[in-house]
């Protein structure tokens, strides 16, 4: 059976509306006993997280103690889970980082790209300078990941293949936080060379349910969830960007916690104000259907402050060339049967 079609993208002419494209997807949400409390669609279909568990991806390097080791602050903690703009505050601290682990630019497995924050990009043009690898939007979690292999005694060069023992321990915590083994399936690469791995929708959420409940957790791990918690929910902006939906809506949250886009549609929250993890993943991988859906589900769940602020985010205007509105993306009319928790 498919998946219901969560977001629609209209047309509104004068004196009618229709529906122009359709997008499909799932959500699932876990409580803090790991209880599936809502799920709509096939949330045992296996998806790629890709950048949105970025989080269990820093928290090996969290837990070793890489913060004490290298003086590393929380905007260094939300880079480790960041999909940045390459704003310049971004570049610079991921270059400084790198300096206090004895490491360079060059250093980085993630190939070179312009900023995707469009006047980042513009001026670093203008200026005649070319991109680096420190612009790549995942320069922050690969900073991590070379911590991770100094605080291991670990070799910094090959760090983003499977077997090397940077992932081997990233891939053994989340196999524990999302209790899935992801190694029974086959593991694809992301778009900044590093190891991606698939797992049910609804282990995904249990993944994120279990960062948003540190203190069911080992003490190691629950003081390492809670400087991660802090540094998320506090600086979104080095976990994503000026304009952005992760930075917006977070900064937004009524409770403690975040939330973080992955590509192909992808979605999760950490909602540790009120114990709840999610995660919801759009068929079609349209970034567009995706934003607007945890938008919509986190305003439902009356976990947005300021929610009448945040109107273009819940319901996305589409205009013209001449800035007149002639459409929206906005949910289905699908969404008035959902029984989601309410804060």
């Amino acid at each position: 059976m498919a998946n219901p079609v969560l977001v629609e993208v209209t047309r509104d002419p004068e004196g009618g509306r229709f529906v122009e494209s359709r997008h499909r997807g799932a959500i699932a949400i876990v409580d803090r006993s790991g209880d599936l409390v809502f799920g709509t669609g096939d949330v045992d279909a296996l998806v790629c997280p890709r950048s949105a568990f970025k989080s269990m991806q820093a928290l090996p390097m969290v837990e070793a103690g890489g913060p004490q080791t290298y003086h590393l602050g929380p905007e260094e903690i939300a880079l480790a889970c960041a999909s940045h703009g390459g704003q310049p505050q971004h570049v610079s601290r991921v270059e400084a980082w790198l300096e206090k682990i004895d490491c360079g630019v060059a250093d980085l497995e993630c190939g070179p790209h312009l900023p995707s924050h469009v006047p980042s990009a513009h001026a670093l043009i203008s200026e005649g300078k070319t991109s680096s690898r420190a612009h790549n939007n995942c320069s922050g979690k690969h900073a991590g990941f070379l911590t991770l292999a100094r605080l291991m005694n670990a070799p910094t060069k090959g760090y983003v293949q499977p077997d090397h023992p940077v992932q081997q321990r990233i891939q053994e915590v989340i196999c524990e936080l999302v209790d899935f083994q992801v190694t029974d399936h086959p593991t694809g690469a992301d778009g900044c060379c590093a190891p991606n791995y698939q797992m049910p929708l609804k282990n995904l959420a249990l993944g994120m349910s279990r960062l948003a409940n540190p203190d069911l957790l080992a003490p190691h791990r629950q003081k390492a969830v809670e400087k991660m918690l802090e540094a998320l929910s506090n600086y979104p902006f080095y976990m994503a960007g000026d304009e952005r939906a992760c930075t917006v809506l977070t900064q937004h949250l009524a409770q403690v916690g975040f939330v973080k886009i992955g590509a192909e549609g992808v979605y999760t929250g950490c909602l540790a104000g009120v114990g709840l993890g999610l995660a919801l993943k759009i068929d079609d991988g349209a970034k567009r259907a995706a934003e607007v859906a945890i938008a919509q589900l986190l305003m439902r769940m009356n976990l947005l402050d300021a929610a009448d602020q945040l109107a273009d985010w819940i319901q996305v205007p589409i205009r013209n060339t001449c800035d007149r509105k002639v459409g929206s993306i906005t949910v289905s009319a699908e969404w008035e049967k959902f029984d989601l928790p309410i804060a």
